[in-house]
């Protein structure tokens, strides 16, 4: 069954889930309605030139932060988290502390 799109509620909880490929970003942002995750609105586009070179991991922190800077006016009414959702593991070190040096 198919998921039915719902309109902005900005009480409901919000996930961005994102993806990128070698050459493609997409992102959707859904709310939980009933414990039930329903999207709101999607998005995809092209790399440009210069962002197929990049390296993978750097892609998909990039369709994070194109998707937040794109629904920026939804994430920020929202009084509850943001979940994020993407495939590539080695993001874990972007939402880890780090230790910095001089």
């Amino acid at each position: 069954m198919a998921p039915i799109l719902v309109h902005w509620d900005p009480e409901s909880p919000i996930v961005v889930e994102t993806d990128a490929s070698d050459y493609a970003l997409a992102a959707i942002l859904s709310t939980k309605v009933n414990g039930n995750v329903h999207p709101i609105v999607f998005h995809s586009r092209t790399f440009s030139a210069t962002e197929v070179n990049y390296d993978i991991h750097d892609k998909e922190l990039l369709a994070i932060f194109k998707a937040f800077r794109k629904w920026r006016h939804y994430l920020e009414s929202t009084p509850a988290p943001v979940e994020v959702f993407t495939d590539h593991k080695n993001l874990i070190y972007f939402c880890e502390s780090k230790a910095l040096s001089c």
